[in-house]
């Protein structure tokens, strides 16, 4: 195709990449006499309707963006020509190299460099995610990355190309969903057809875990879907704790946004997040006593959980018991001293109502005195809601039948009647048995009363210390559940 004519403009000057029913061009505008990229979409044998329309995307996406770090877009049209049938995208050149071809070529990149071209694609991420709609580019890699010549202490002026994969967020309600990307750099939400902001910074964490071990994300070990990228850099910890924090599978875990991550990169000592907390949390009144028998190696893990305690609406509450259960005293005892077996019927009647004077005295001894106790030893797991006695008791499981330990983090769910938010929760699977520990929910439902369960988890961060307790305890690894 080369010195071919397209679109009675551009002069072809060479081929720059092909790939299935796809071609990019070096052209010159025969007008203004620049360089430009041509992207060809060709109707060949491999051409899907789906291609199409992530095609005329692009074209759209990228006629709406005014940003320096990303090519302008130029012209659109149909070529129709004896060589190929097809569209024709116009956007400007940029002569750089990506990435890849600089490490293809052994360029390495020190640890203030990974930071510079973080820091640029942040910037351009923070652009495109703020945008109405948010444009998430779903296929961030470095063969999509150009980079500059290094210019005095700075590695170079960062672009970002090929919007081949964009997805608005209007763009995918209602209508099927079109899993793109690139696999090593795409997130677990992405291969079900699912991406939000944080999907690209998943992206980038894994393009600079690229830049630093110079291998491709998919070619590194994984544990629970998580990179294991640090035995091969000698980055320093807040580096790797915030590539950790970029790449972490769990959407609800991951940095919120291009702001936040950006934030987290630009303090001087990286604070970011652990995957879990470790140490119990200052003011927690969770009780943990373990005691190990170093002849055998036996010994017990027990934890109890205190009760919610005193809220303020109790009160209203323990008011509405006072007076609903008085009232009962006193019909009760008016029935009683009707003629028998004439007031059996008023007494059958007015059971209903004593269990609910019942249930309001309930809730309130369970949120006062309620606890939580998890005990463990050699021999089994058990597991009791306490009252200022043994309440509620399931049965107890043996010790080697404790298989997994899920955490699943806070989530939100849609039901028929809106939104919910599902508090954080441990599961210990033991056999048929599943024990269950979760934070009290922060946002409830005018239907639920906040003390209704035994115990109180007031923190993710308490639960979190839990799991790695018993993780440690039981040695058996904590499973992080995707919620989406």
């Amino acid at each position: 195709m080369v010195s071919e004519i397209l679109g009675d403009r551009y002069e072809v000057q060479q081929l720059l990449g092909k790939k299935s029913g796809r071609r990019s061009l070096l052209a010159r505008d025969q007008v203004t006499g620049e360089l430009v990229v041509i992207k060809l979409l060709s109707f060949n044998s491999d051409f899907e309707w789906d291609d199409l329309k992530l095609f005329e995307r692009e074209a759209e996406t990228l006629k709406s963006l005014s940003h320096p770090a990303i090519p302008r877009y130029l012209n659109y049209f149909e070529v129709n020509s004896p060589n190929i049938k097809g569209f024709a995208l116009v956007q400007s050149y940029i002569p750089a190299q990506t990435l890849e071809q600089y490490l293809q070529t052994g360029r390495t990149f020190t640890e203030t460099e990974v930071k510079q071209v973080a820091t640029a694609l942040l910037e351009i991420l923070i652009y495109l995610h703020g945008l109405h709609p948010p444009v998430i580019h779903r296929d961030l890699k470095p063969s999509n990355i150009l980079l500059g010549e290094r210019s005095g202490n700075s590695v170079g002026q960062v672009y970002l190309v090929d919007f081949g994969s964009v997805q608005t967020v209007l763009a995918t309600e209602g209508g099927t969903r079109t899993v793109v990307g690139t696999y090593g750099y795409m997130p677990p939400e992405q291969f079900g057809a699912r991406t939000v902001p944080a999907s690209d910074l998943y992206s980038l964490g894994a393009t600079l875990i690229y830049l630093i071990t110079g291998n491709h994300p998919a070619d590194l070990p994984q544990k629970d879907f998580r990179i294991q990228f640090e035995q091969l850099t000698h980055l320093s910890p807040g580096l790797t704790r915030w590539l950790q924090w970029m790449t972490e599978p769990n959407l609800a875990l991951r940095p919120s946004s291009a702001e936040s991550a950006l934030k987290a990169l630009n303090e001087s000592d990286l604070k970011i997040p652990d995957a879990l907390n470790i140490v119990k949390p200052a003011g927690s009144k969770i009780q943990l006593t373990k005691n190990l028998d170093l002849t055998n190696n036996w010994g017990h893990l027990e934890i109890l959980i205190p009760p919610v305690g005193f809220k303020p609406s109790m009160l209203f509450t323990g008011l509405f018991a006072i007076a609903w259960n008085s009232f009962l005293l006193l019909w009760t005892i008016k029935v009683l001293s009707l003629p028998f077996p004439a007031n059996i019927p008023f007494i059958v009647a007015s059971l209903p109502f004593w269990g609910i004077g019942f249930f309001t005295v309930y809730t309130i001894l369970v949120g006062l005195f309620g606890n939580i106790r998890l005990h463990l030893d050699h021999q089994q797991i058990s597991y009791q809601y306490e009252l200022g006695f043994k309440f509620r008791r399931p049965r107890p499981s043996p010790r080697e039948s404790i298989t997994k330990l899920v955490y699943i983090p806070r989530h939100i769910n849609k039901d028929p009647e809106g939104y919910t938010t599902v508090s954080a929760q441990l599961e210990i699977l033991a056999g048929v048995q599943k024990y269950q520990l979760g934070v009290n929910p922060s946002i409830h439902s005018e239907k639920k009363l906040e003390w209704l369960t035994f115990g109180s988890i007031q923190s993710e961060a308490e639960l979190e210390w839990l799991a790695h307790e018993l993780s440690d305890w039981l040695n058996v690894e904590i499973t992080h559940e995707v919620v989406f």
